[in-house]
């Protein structure tokens, strides 16, 4: 970040009530994500807040009013999200409620995994249970269908110079309006859009805290699920995820979630949703490389193209789709 930014946000925190007791010289980076955000950690005496987060978002790329509108909207349904404590709209500088450093990408095992799961459950199926049309942005067809273009934009053509010929660009094409029929034939409720190991923190109390949620949307119910157990950063065994997604799929219904009676239909809706999403995050490891400089995500690459083959491979309408996914896996082993 450049200096002066940093000086802003410093002077930002120095004009806050005193109250806060904020220990200024303790600023140090938390985190930062695929995004132009970026978090800072610092303590103070405020006997509530040992710790508090800042939030330093630019304007002009990643503003904040969504963060601090959906904050408010979770939190009403219950959920374990950051308050938002002190706000500066105009620079793009929030305050915010820390939920401590340990996420599930760090804390699972096999031996927490279904505890920790169970608690995500839960949360899940609140979140979506709050769920109101008109609220949040759709899900649009338009928008999974510019999604599903990052693929063969920035993941064949830019990361593999990979060429489709006109029957392959033909059968993605088609596979493409398959994927889009199913996925908008789904229920719709509230999508996190990043519900998985990396936003998800280990609370003790009302675990799990949630991150990352100001691009969420009005969409397939089946989404946050495949974020959760397609997850690009840790895999689990199918018969495990299976598991997981019947206990999701059991409080659902019994809670009054709109999901199909049929649990053998509901996972394929879940593993479609999944190829979504997986055609869409190899596009974006690949743009973050070639476009913003970040190489971090290039070794999630293989897990998430792993997923997408198992996907493709085991509906019949989707083998087209397989075998360009197959001709990339090649071309990227010899890279």
């Amino acid at each position: 970040m450049p200096n002066t930014r940093l000086d802003t946000l410093r002077q930002w925190l120095e004009g806050l009530p005193a109250s806060w007791e904020l220990d200024l010289p303790s600023l140090v980076p938390a985190s930062s994500d695929a995004s132009f955000r970026r978090y800072f950690r610092l303590h103070s005496q405020n006997a509530l807040y040992p710790t508090l987060i800042v939030m330093d978002a630019p304007p002009q790329s990643e503003p904040v009013e969504p963060f601090i509108a959906i904050a408010e909207l979770l939190q009403k349904a219950e959920l374990h999200v950051p308050r938002v404590l002190e706000k500066n709209t105009l620079d793009g500088f929030l305050l915010l409620s820390d939920l401590g450093s340990t996420t599930y990408l760090t804390a699972l095992n096999d031996s927490n995994a279904d505890s920790l799961y169970g608690d995500a459950i839960d949360a899940l199926v609140e979140m979506q249970l709050a769920s109101h049309p008109g609220v949040l942005p759709e899900y649009s067809e338009a928008l999974l269908q510019r999604e599903l273009d990052l693929l063969p934009e920035w993941y064949l053509k830019k990361h593999l110079q990979f060429e489709l010929t006109a029957d392959e660009e033909k059968y993605m094409r088609n596979a493409f309006h398959l994927i889009l029929k199913n996925n908008m034939a789904q229920p719709q409720v509230y999508v996190h859009r990043d519900f998985h190991s990396r936003n998800l923190m280990c609370t003790e109390i009302h675990n799990p805290g949630i991150l990352d949620f100001q691009d969420a949307v009005y969409g397939p119910i089946t989404y946050d699920a495949a974020s959760l157990w397609r997850d690009a950063y840790i895999e689990w065994p199918e018969e495990r995820v299976i598991d997981w997604v019947a206990r999701y799929w059991e409080l659902g219904r019994k809670k009054g979630l709109p999901m199909h009676a049929d649990f053998g239909e509901f996972y394929r809706d879940f593993e479609w949703m999944g190829l979504q999403r997986h055609i869409k995050v190899l596009g974006i490891f690949a743009r973050l490389y070639h476009r913003d400089g970040k190489d971090a995500y290039l070794k999630d690459i293989p897990l998430v193209l792993k997923y997408a083959l198992a996907t493709t491979n085991r509906y019949i309408e989707l083998k087209p789709l397989a075998r360009i996914l197959e001709r990339a896996n090649a071309i990227s082993s010899i890279k």
